[in-house]
């Protein structure tokens, strides 16, 4: 073989041999992920809960510990959220009052949870409102804010459930706080959901370090359950889950009373008093008390207000619940009662929850009828009033009372004019006894606003009113 041709074939080999390699180079380049590929963030599930409790004030969350302890002790995981921080009301260990009693009413807060294993605890900072009116709550911690603020709280722990105070006026504590947290929590629960809802919320970020925009995305909450404040739980059995405060928790072996108990206990400036009185006291006396007079029943009861995940009324809290996301669910709203043309209505807070029940779809929750009340003697009673003509003329009204003996009706009484196509606002005035002698007890009196015009009547407003020696202002 001639020099030159074997020249030729070792240049070929070679040429062939260094192709090779390049192609194998390519091909196994190909099959390697982009060396500058960067992984998207995801939510971060530090945060992700399974029930997300919404309450008023530091200790409220008493309502529902031993379901919290229970649920934990199946794995679940809780985010608590207070409307206040419990800023008035008495001092049981010091001399601080308002934003400094505030201030160590969240610190008890957090230690309360802290004991039964809750970290995540956020403060809408609404103000403390002692009264029995929803919307003065409402307005004192600016509302808005509030609300948007809580639907921000749902985005990021993204909750299957959310338990709260059922919203409504019944006679019992009845404070406009507890009834605030349960119509944000309602309102809250409709709206994290909504994509066009507080959108700044979902916008994800147009600067490196972005200070207007939170990059969270929807999140629909799959169940709503609700609490009673009120006295008489009997109109709300059957209309939610029940469980047993006597059991023993599988991971502290004492009662689910008992964990609540300790975690009411934590708030010092609030159960001071207690802790002294309980001292001493056997463990059959101590659970006695607990558990059948007056602090919690044998069995903690909720009102289930929606599953958008079908169940049964009173199936376990988390029946058919996953941990994946659902779509969106616009609450469907009941139509609208028609009056007559001219007609009087109670307004205030109870034609408020009338018209909230209706829009969330809620129409099935308990609610007293007639409406009630429970104030203390020697106080006013204010009957606030809607008074509404659509007929093409102006219109007088009359207005008087049917009041029981020694109640005396102050103001508000008389004949008024309304005009054509207006709805205007009216209120009468009630002097309430200054004792309770001559009432049965804690039997509510009825009252009855009575409206005419022209010689008919056109409306009863009805009210039932127990009178108390000591109760929150209306």
């Amino acid at each position: 073989m001639s020099l030159a041709l074997r020249l030729r074939l070792v240049c070929f080999f070679l040429c062939w041999g260094l192709a090779m390699q390049i192609w194998a180079g390519a091909t196994a380049q190909n099959k390697k992920p982009a060396q500058n590929t960067v992984p998207l963030r995801a939510p971060d599930e530090r945060y992700k809960v399974d029930i997300l409790l919404v309450v008023a004030h530091p200790d409220d969350e008493g309502a529902a510990t031993a379901y919290l302890a229970r649920a934990m002790d199946e794995g679940k995981r809780v985010a608590v959220v207070y409307g206040t921080r419990g800023s008035s009301g008495a001092n049981e260990v010091g001399a601080e009052q308002a934003a400094a009693l505030g201030a160590i009413r969240e610190i008890e807060a957090r230690r309360a949870l802290s004991q039964l294993g809750i970290a995540e605890v956020w403060f809408l900072d609404g103000k403390d409102t002692a009264s029995q009116n929803v919307l003065q709550s409402l307005s004192n911690w600016n509302h808005g804010e509030a609300l948007q603020q809580l639907v921000r709280l749902m985005r990021l722990t993204r909750p299957e459930v959310v338990l709260t105070f059922l919203p409504g006026t019944f006679i019992g504590e009845d404070h406009g706080d507890h009834q605030a947290s349960g119509v944000l929590a309602t309102e809250a629960f409709d709206m994290s959901g909504d994509p066009v809802a507080f959108p700044e919320q979902l916008a994800g970020a147009t600067k490196r370090l972005e200070p207007l925009l939170d990059n969270l995305r929807p999140w629909q909450p799959k169940k709503l359950y609700y609490f009673a404040d009120a006295d008489k739980e009997g109109i709300f059995r059957g209309l939610g889950p029940a469980y047993s405060v006597t059991e023993l928790s599988k991971s502290t072996k004492h009662a689910y009373w008992r964990i609540a108990l300790d975690g009411f206990l934590a708030h010092e400036t609030q159960s001071k008093a207690m802790a002294e009185s309980l001292k001493g006291m056997s463990d059959a006396a101590l659970e006695k008390l607990m558990t059948t007079e007056g602090y919690w029943s044998d069995s903690l009861r909720f009102v289930r207000g929606k599953s958008l995940v079908g169940g049964s009324a009173t199936g376990d809290v988390f029946e058919n619940v996953s941990g994946e996301p659902i779509a969106f669910s616009r609450p469907e709203l009941a139509p609208e009662r028609k009056g007559s043309e001219l007609s009087v209505e109670l307004g205030g807070p109870w034609s408020f929850y009338a018209d909230f029940r209706r829009t969330h779809g809620l129409t099935h929750l308990p609610h007293p009828q007639p409406p009630e009340i429970a104030l203390q003697v020697g106080t006013t009673l204010v009957i606030p009033l809607w008074v509404r003509n659509q007929t093409a003329l102006p219109q007088e009204i009359t207005l008087s009372a049917e009041l029981p003996s020694g109640w005396a009706a102050e103001s508000g009484a008389g004949k008024f004019s309304i005009g054509a196509k207006q709805t205007a606002a009216a209120r009468m005035e009630v002097a309430l006894p200054s004792s309770t002698d001559g009432a049965k007890k804690n039997e509510p009196q009825e009252i009855t606003v009575h409206a005419e015009s022209g010689g008919h009547a056109i409306g009863d407003v009805k009210l039932r009113v127990e009178l108390r020696k000591r109760a929150l202002p209306q």
